[in-house]
């Protein structure tokens, strides 16, 4: 029985193969020539460390090599024995493994002579040269390398030619028998990159090691992954189209005439929703037909009532704006009690004093506004964002990503980029004030307002960029106006040290002992102090603690109450709004007081609540306005 070989020494990097221990081409050989690559022990040991260098290098294994124009695939051949035969003369020997057709390895030209010209004689001293060779001690120069173009060539060869081994090769056919190995193989996969030809192999291979391929459809894979991305992209489009078809065809004529809108609405308006049904005996089958029958008939008739108050102020509202003059109180006094959201647009800008009240002068006025703007944004963006005032461009940049989270409309890009040039250009003109966080919220009430105009969506659904660029100008432009009129009557909140919120708390204090002494007694007690909770409230006008929807439906009255009614009318508004949760506050200490008004339960708010809620403001309002001597301790 012939002795065991020891493990050859550490293969060179480069070598197009991976000798695994579990390999079949470790198994011993038949004939005494080849000898046996291991045995049971040496599976267990690190056959690659340092001291095998030192170690009689024996004979390498066979591996079967696939070569293709594309990527380079090895795959250990997956026979279950080997027989070496001896070609004679030439001195070389031939593997043979059934089952598996055998490939070469390709081997450096330079080097050739060194491994192939042995006589029969010297077998053990060639396979000595070739592990030896392959060692990390003496690995052959990189220039010795055949250009990649060599390797092509030889993989175009036919199935019959020979190499100076006399192995025969295998073209590009044979890759994708070779890609599928049997259960529990190895594949190595050597992607190149086309672009690098000409350089070594050393230097533009990646290798991966894949595992067992068996099973894997390659083209089924990249077939469905082409599939999915080709639906993507056709669901993009048809949203894309059904959000365009969204957009009013008369967009770009409200851009130049808003009552445009106006005298259209009653051609685009929709369709009145049908009356309820009398619900038949099988529902709430506990009460009455007649009972049923009479709650219906009620509710539908309330339905029809409500119908009618909305059609008939919504006749008042195109009758008071389409005239030619508009009348302002008339129209505050219909606003009071919210506006309609296909008429708002026009109304907020008349009630603001941005668009003039007499409409032969609104296009021309509308027009040098919005020219006047754009003018301003190009100017102070004329050297990019490095002529620009870092301090305050960077305190926007960091605001602008946090408005509305959440809000599909103020994620998307071009409705940031808007936000970023309408709030740069008000500080620059307001060095007195500059721009402070929270004026960046002040801004999506007039934004979302000014863009359901043009059209027939939820404006937070909706991105702005699919909008004609004058339209998304105009939008904009009306924005920033209608935010610096806000702003003019409420600018000493936002100038330094923000005075005007600090005695907007302190009246607020003064009048919650005034409304609820219980409660003042109570948050006093507690070492609750206003300013942890109100400065929000008098800071962003509420809008952290409401939805923009509800925020709108408010800035409805604030409007119609006038000008000042943003820092006067708001003061009551804070303290109706403290004054809902005094049940729940009473019985929390200080902490669970501060979490419960940093996070009020007002998700589900509707119209509904902001009335009522505006209503008891409206109370206050008028009972304490003018009783000055019930302030300051008095």
């Amino acid at each position: 029985m012939p002795t065991p070989y020891s493990p050859p020494a550490r293969p060179h990097s480069n070598m197009l193969g991976i000798l695994h221990p579990t390999s079949t081409h470790f198994n011993r050989s038949t004939s005494s020539t080849m000898g046996s690559y291991m045995d049971a022990s040496w599976a267990e040991d690190d056959a690659w460390d340092s001291a095998s260098d030192s170690e009689s290098p024996k004979r390498p294994s066979t591996l079967t090599t696939t070569l293709s124009s594309g990527p380079i695939s090895v795959v250990r051949a997956a026979s279950s024995s080997s027989t070496a035969h001896n070609t004679g003369g030439s001195g070389h020997t031939t593997p043979y493994t059934s089952g598996t057709r055998p490939v070469p390895v390709v081997r450096k030209h330079q080097n050739q002579q060194q491994f192939s010209q042995s006589s029969p004689s010297n077998n053990s001293s060639s396979s000595s040269n070739l592990a030896f060779s392959y060692t990390h001690l003496n690995a052959p120069d990189p220039s010795s390398y055949p250009p990649k173009r060599e390797l092509l060539m030889a993989s175009e060869k036919p199935d019959t030619e020979d190499t100076s081994d006399g192995i025969p090769m295998t073209n590009a056919t044979s890759t994708a028998a070779s890609v599928t190995s049997q259960k529990g193989d190895w594949t190595i996969v050597q992607t190149e990159d086309p672009q690098r030809e000409g350089r070594y192999p050393e230097e533009d291979s990646d290798i991966m090691i894949v595992g067992d391929m068996e099973g894997l459809d390659l083209s089924g894979s990249l077939l469905s992954i082409d599939e999915s991305i080709i639906a993507e992209n056709r669901f993009k489009s048809k949203e894309r189209n059904e959000a365009i078809q969204k957009i009013r065809k008369d967009a770009l004529e409200i851009v130049a005439d808003p009552l445009q809108g106006i005298r259209n609405y009653r051609r685009r308006r929709p369709s009145p929703s049908p009356t309820p049904s009398i619900p038949t005996s099988s529902s709430n089958s506990g009460i009455p037909i007649h009972i049923q029958s009479t709650h219906s008939r009620e509710k539908s008739e309330k339905l029809m009532r409500e119908r009618s108050i909305r059609s008939n102020r919504k006749a008042k509202f195109i009758e008071c704006l389409s005239s030619r003059d508009v009348n302002i109180n008339e129209l505050r006094k219909l606003a009071w009690a919210g506006i309609p959201t296909e008429l708002r647009p026009m109304a907020w800008q008349l009630l603001l004093g941005y668009m003039p009240l007499a409409s032969p002068s609104r296009s021309s006025t509308l027009a040098r506004k919005r020219a006047e703007y754009h003018s301003m944004v190009e100017t102070t963006f004329a050297r990019g964002k490095e002529g620009l005032d870092q301090q305050i461009w960077h305190q926007i940049e960091i605001d602008v990503p946090r408005t509305r989270p959440g809000v599909r409309l103020w994620m998307l890009d071009a409705t940031q980029r808007c936000l970023e040039r309408i709030l740069y250009v008000w500080a620059i003109r307001h060095p007195a004030s500059g721009y402070v966080q929270g004026i960046n919220d002040l801004v999506t009430p007039f934004f979302q307002v000014f863009m359901s105009a043009y059209i027939d969506e939820d404006p937070e659904n909706f991105d702005p960029a699919l909008l004609p660029k004058s339209v998304v100008d105009a939008i904009e432009a009306d924005s920033f106006w209608c935010l610096s009129r806000l702003l003019d009557g409420i600018q000493d909140n936002y100038i330094s040290a923000q005075p005007g919120i600090h005695r907007s708390v302190k009246r607020m204090q003064e009048l919650v002992a005034r409304i609820d002494p219980s409660l003042s007694s109570h948050l006093e007690a507690q070492n609750v102090e206003f300013m942890q909770f109100a400065f929000r409230w008098m800071n962003c006008l509420l809008m952290r603690e409401i939805s923009v929807q509800n925020t709108i439906r408010m800035w409805d009255t604030y409007l119609a109450e006038g000008t000042d009614a943003f820092s006067q009318f708001h003061l009551y508004v804070c303290c109706a709004f403290l004054v809902r949760w005094s049940d729940q506050l009473k019985h929390k200490d200080f902490q669970d007081i501060i979490i419960f008004l940093q996070s009020l339960p007002t998700q589900g708010w509707g119209d509904h609540e902001i009335e009522m809620l505006l209503s008891e403001a409206f109370v206050l309002n008028a009972t304490w306005q003018n009783a000055q001597s019930h302030f300051n301790g008095r």
